[in-house]
């Protein structure tokens, strides 16, 4: 079953890379084996666990060696506005008496006690590698578990040697579909219910975006899977439109929802003044021509125009401090084209952008905001990167974690914009965050001095110390 369901993924119609393959590049999938020495970026589990972990008031059960729940716990600063369960590591600790004996009974009673113990609403308990090599049948052992406690158990499995965290993250939008999406009818619907999926609600960006919906009445039906609650996404098939914040991950329920609940779906961002007005009026006309009094629209537009008069006052200080400063954009997905609309919004240049975990459409949105001359990198080698950096092509690099040594070792301003960081930058609060933060760090008097010589380095010193006289 798990075989057939990765050839499903691999063969998804609403991936624009997909599309263009042939059959015989189709049937490899989308992971490129690991050279010796390379850095993973993250196993399939560990991407099933970034969608499903922000469902909070659920258990999250790792089948497995303590390690796997150890490297993958609280890894993304998803924000919960009340239940925090899904902060809770749970393992089932596997051993090697476990791995000889194999871990089905081990696992069921962990399930019971979890139920026990927490009374959660659903337990989602995912495969790793070991029990998956031995054996263990962990669909079987959450079927059982349904049936003798009459609560909901969700199997998530998803070993990590079958694939990439990409793959894993597809991987979890077929188990909510699978197992989740349309169990359960809504107490009430309205004509004004959206969806909105790719978004994990990182440092609490949701809440940015919230209140804007709120003033026009309209209700997220469906978080997948911010700030999410069990219920919430059991509910989600009876939405009228789905937004899709990351294409790249999850396109797979966006298009199967579509076919199965005829839920329309249309990839936007909130990421910048530009992107968040286009969005909400995206969202204003697709409800208005499911149904949704056409007077949406114009409210819409009068919210857009007060709020981004609001946050041009916020700005025009920070554009004179940023005014022309260069910025080298190191991050993938819909930020990949969304930051350059809000970096530019403020008069900063853009002098690239990685596209390495971009689809197609990601890199023609950025193609028409810069033209075909643009710079966009599949693959930046560090190298290259550092000698960019260490020769001032760029005031400041936006990236994740994992690059910002190779810009403060050629001693360059740098931001985190990946899921590590600890500041919400979506919405029109988010870019006055954001823009705050790079004003802060490129104008840190810290660059100035490490950027002077060392004082041992002066050539009016004297190499050899003074003797000391005891």
């Amino acid at each position: 079953m798990l075989a057939d369901k990765i050839q499903d993924v691999f063969n998804e119609p609403g991936c624009a890379v997909n599309q263009k393959k042939t059959d015989k590049e189709r049937k490899k999938g989308c992971s490129k084996p690991l050279m010796p020495g390379a850095a993973a970026g993250g196993c399939a589990f560990d991407g099933a666990k970034i969608v499903l972990q922000p469902i909070v008031d659920a258990a999250h059960l790792v089948h497995g060696p303590i390690a796997c729940e150890g490297n993958s716990w609280d890894n993304r600063h998803s924000a919960s506005s009340g239940p925090k369960l899904y902060r809770t590591g749970m393992t089932t600790d596997m051993s090697e008496l476990d791995i000889i004996h194999g871990g089905e009974k081990k696992l069921y009673k962990a399930i019971k006690e979890v139920f026990k113990r927490y009374d959660p609403p659903a337990v989602f308990v995912y495969q790793t590698c070991v029990p998956a090599l031995i054996g263990d049948d962990l669909v079987a052992v959450c079927q059982y578990a349904e049936e003798q406690l009459g609560k909901r158990v969700i199997p998530v499995n998803v070993p990590g040697f079958v694939g990439s965290k990409n793959l894993g993250n597809k991987l979890a939008g077929e188990t909510l579909l699978d197992h989740v999406i349309g169990t359960e009818e809504p107490g009430m619907v309205t004509d004004k219910d959206i969806n909105i999926i790719g978004d994990y609600n990182l440092v609490g960006e949701f809440w940015q975006i919230k209140p804007l919906l709120d003033k026009l009445g309209i209700r997220v039906l469906g978080k997948i899977t911010g700030d999410a609650r069990f219920s919430d996404v059991t509910v989600a098939h009876r939405a009228r439109v789905n937004m899709m914040l990351c294409s790249q991950a999850l396109v797979n329920i966006a298009r199967k929802m579509e076919e199965r609940y005829g839920i329309p779906y249309f990839e936007g961002s909130f990421y910048g003044v530009a992107d968040t007005s286009e969005s909400l009026r995206q969202i204003a006309k697709m409800l208005v021509a499911r149904g949704a009094n056409a007077s949406l629209i114009a409210e819409t537009e009068a919210l857009i125009a007060e709020e981004e008069a609001k946050v041009a006052g916020k700005l025009q200080v920070y554009r004179e401090r940023l005014q022309g400063k260069r910025v080298l954009l190191f991050t993938g997905g819909v930020k990949s084209w969304s930051a350059v609309t809000a970096l530019e919004d403020v008069g900063m240049t853009v002098i690239g952008t990685s596209v390495k975990k971009s689809t197609d459409e990601d890199k023609q949105r950025i193609i028409a905001q810069k033209g075909e001359d643009f710079h966009m990198w599949e693959n930046l080698k560090p190298k290259e990167m550092y000698h960019m950096l260490k020769e001032s092509e760029a005031d400041i690099m936006l990236s994740g974690g994992r690059s910002q040594f190779i810009a403060l070792k050629a001693k360059t301003a740098w931001l985190d914009i990946n899921q590590e960081r600890h500041h919400a930058f979506a919405g029109y609060d988010g870019i006055v965050t954001l823009v705050h933060q790079i004003d802060a760090t490129i104008n840190n008097p810290v660059w100035q001095e490490v950027r002077r010589p060392a004082p041992w380095a002066a050539k009016d010193l004297h190499t050899t110390p003074n003797p000391v006289t005891v």
